[in-house]
């Protein structure tokens, strides 16, 4: 299968998903991640409507991102160098995040779904204070208590979440996490069940006001279950490109 049909079944899966839950697919974001994609494979996503594209390393986002807009400039006819939001591509942080990364990282996008310490929002509150712009950020919440994976810990996951909502110039949205990885999407249940019951505690002490409405959840072997418990954002990479 091409990547067009696999983006066709994998749209339908969401559908499928979200009814179960009756839930809206409008209500649900596929989140293109293009780590393995090759330039064309992107163009033929975006020319079918695909909007929201991530990657997981700051430099390949700032490469990919450079090499879109540019060719949507050239697709437009567009001498200037901003697309109207209609045309535009958003560009989604997915991936671990260095502190020292964060300022070359800003200018390509102002969504980061990986922010795991204080000291990083704190280091994007610094580098959006320079560039007069909220950045939407989620909170990334290590679930699993893996040591193999980042996010804060379940417990410290409200207090941090409240601290950010203090700065300015960062704006939280939401919070994200990966499951274990299974080959049985079942067993992700209960991760995104835990993140979606912390995203409730944090939503009823009115943090993040009526913009923490997000849960960052599900990737390619497991986004329908996801859907499920309430993802908002599902991250797929490898069941649109494979």
């Amino acid at each position: 299968m091409g990547v067009l049909d696999n983006y066709k079944k994998i749209r339908d899966n969401i559908a499928a998903a979200a009814a179960r839950a009756k839930r809206s697919p409008a209500d649900v974001a596929l989140i293109a991640v293009t780590k393995t994609a090759s330039p064309e494979q992107i163009k033929h996503l975006v020319e079918a409507g695909q909007r929201d594209l991530a990657e997981s390393r700051v430099q390949q986002l700032q490469q990919r991102a450079a090499q879109i807009t540019e060719w949507l400039l050239r697709q437009a006819g567009k001498t200037e160098k901003k697309l109207p939001a209609p045309e535009q591509v958003v560009w989604h942080m997915i991936g671990h995040l260095q502190r020292n990364k964060v300022k070359p990282l800003l200018p390509f996008t102002s969504i980061i779904h990986s922010v795991d310490s204080l000291r990083l929002a704190e280091e994007i509150q610094a580098a959006a204070g320079k560039s007069e712009r909220a950045v939407r950020i989620f909170l990334e919440v290590n679930v699993s208590s893996e040591s193999s994976k980042y996010g804060v810990a379940v417990g410290a996951a409200v207090h941090l979440a409240e601290q950010i909502d203090t700065m300015e110039g960062v704006q939280i949205i939401g919070l994200m996490t990966m499951a274990p990885y299974s080959e049985n999407p079942e067993k992700a249940r209960p991760y995104f069940a835990r993140l979606r019951e912390i995203h409730e505690e944090i939503r009823s002490k009115k943090i993040g006001g009526a913009g923490f409405r997000h849960l960052s959840m599900g990737m390619s072997g497991d986004y329908q279950v996801a859907i499920e418990e309430g993802a908002t954002m599902v991250r797929v990479g490898t069941a649109l490109f494979a």
